[in-house]
């Protein structure tokens, strides 16, 4: 069975959408949680992707982010032994930031619907959201290094999906946001939310139908440009001595 390490920064944010995609695809997924205390660790060879989940800060904020440091460490380690690595929100953040991109705390939140623009025909998430509405979601701002390749905007032309030269996706756009979620945000204890949460809960209940068909063809298209389908792990090794 293929399993999947997933980083989750805010009780809110996990999975969501996308675990009906895994369980269908026999992949199995941990999660471990710095939000609620535990290291950020995890062996590149016991899993076969590592997945940056959604935060609730911007990852330029070190006070109320610690872990970023440790989680950089964690996903260079996948990415050194050729282990893809996915963030999405804050996530992408946290992965563009590895890469030497610029982070900023500002603006605290930018969560809005827009339609993606794909910009490559060559690459699959890039052709799977041209022209779909997507919900881009994240607090703060990344100015993405050039080692980073933007394969998707959003229709004012801000980068909202990027590539990385090691096998490996940051999104902006949330394919793994549900509305009860976005109603989980909000009551989130200590938790800031956009002013216009509601509406955004209300866009997402009445294109919940559209946006689970880009959420199906998006993990089509990281399936396959990923190759997640292929098991990486290695089996661990045990040396008996036999005694006499």
């Amino acid at each position: 069975m293929k399993r999947f390490l997933a980083v989750q920064h805010s009780f809110s944010e996990f999975f969501g959408a996308l675990e009906p995609q895994w369980e269908a695809r026999d992949i199995a997924f941990n999660y471990v949680r710095p939000v609620a205390g535990q290291d950020v660790s995890g062996t590149p060879s016991q899993f076969d992707a590592l997945w940056l989940l959604g935060a609730a800060w911007p990852i330029a904020d070190a006070e109320r982010c610690p872990w970023v440091a440790d989680e950089i460490r964690l996903l260079r380690a996948f990415q050194k032994a050729r282990r893809p690595v996915v963030g999405l929100g804050g996530g992408a953040h946290v992965l563009a930031a590895a890469y030497g991109s610029r982070v900023h705390v500002e603006p605290a939140h930018d969560a809005y619907f827009s339609t993606a623009r794909g910009l490559s025909a060559d690459d699959p998430v890039a052709r799977a959201v041209d022209g779909q509405r997507v919900l881009v979601m994240v607090n703060g701002r990344a100015d993405l290094d050039a080692a980073l390749t933007p394969v998707a905007t959003d229709a004012a032309g801000r980068w909202i999906a990027f590539r990385t030269p090691v096998p490996g996706y940051g999104l902006l756009f949330r394919p793994e946001l549900k509305p009860g979620m976005l109603e989980d945000m909000v009551l989130e204890e200590d938790r800031e939310v956009p002013g216009d949460i509601g509406a955004l809960i209300e866009t997402a209940r009445a294109e919940w139908a559209a946006l689970q068909e880009t959420t199906d063809r998006v993990v089509v298209a990281l399936v396959q440009a990923l190759d997640l389908m292929h098991e990486r792990r290695k089996a661990p090794v045990f040396h008996l001595s036999v005694q006499r």
